[in-house]
């Protein structure tokens, strides 16, 4: 972990009388949020030591860290001194998770807008599909549903305005992008992003205390071409609790 002092100061902003926020810049971009991830390290390391006295959670986004906390258990005032302090120089994590190989099937009636990505950019389906499988994505953030990943890394040539009209229903586990950011959503929900496949495999179990979304920030997402057929087969297994999700992690790598 390594101070970058190209990057301004971080900003402290109150957020009521229970949470600071800790800003590290004003864009979506891989070096701020490597300050994200170092500075949410830090507070894990802290937390784990039992040093972060009435913190009770803090929430990563693409830029900034919002720190929760029982104001009748810490004085406002001193944590926001420490949380400056840490982050000064908390430093930067370029990776801090795990590398997941997730199978999606993009058959038609998995993509719904697919056809019309396609036609809106000159492509066929293939050259979609090959674009989306060949990226590493980056979850930068968990937000908008329990366990909801926001990816960045998507390919300029597939830069797509949100729908005009957002569906009333988007089937759960459907991968999805809007703008230069990729998603996937883990529950049946209203929706707005442009659906270019599914998956099989859950994106959030509440029985796993310790791990209930599957995805976090800082983990990189491959995408894996699968048929219709083998995609109901592992529906089957994944909503019978049959299916290993450490199989889906790249070699070497462990959630």
């Amino acid at each position: 972990m390594t101070i970058d002092l190209a990057h301004p100061q971080p900003r402290l902003l109150s957020v009521g009388d229970a949470a600071w926020t800790v800003e590290f810049g004003d864009g979506i971009d891989p070096a701020i949020h490597g300050r994200v991830l170092g500075f949410s390290s830090l507070l894990d390391t802290l937390s784990a030591d039992g040093r972060l006295e009435g913190v009770v959670e803090w929430v990563p986004t693409f830029r900034s860290v919002t720190v929760h906390f029982d104001p009748l258990r810490t004085d406002a005032m001193a944590l926001r001194e420490l949380l400056a302090e840490l982050a000064g120089k908390s430093g930067s994590l370029s990776a801090a998770g795990c590398r997941w190989q997730i199978p999606v099937c993009f058959d038609a009636t998995c993509a719904p807008d697919l056809d019309e990505v396609a036609a809106a950019k000159g492509m066929g389906r293939g050259e979609i599909v090959r674009l989306m499988t060949e990226t590493v994505f980056t979850v930068y953030m968990l937000g908008f549903l329990p366990g909801f990943p926001y990816l960045g890394g998507l390919p300029e040539a597939l830069d797509m305005p949100r729908l005009a009209t957002p569906r009333k229903v988007v089937p759960s586990r459907s991968i999805a992008v809007a703008g230069r950011m990729c998603a996937a959503y883990p529950w049946e929900s209203p929706g707005g992003w442009r659906l270019l496949g599914r998956t099989p495999v859950r994106l959030f179990d509440p029985a796993n205390a310790r791990r209930p979304a599957l995805l976090a920030p800082g983990d990189q997402v491959v995408w894996q071409a699968i048929g219709r057929e083998a995609f109901d087969a592992l529906d089957r297994e994944c909503a019978a609790g049959r299916f290993d999700l450490s199989s889906l992690l790249a070699e070497g790598e462990a959630a």
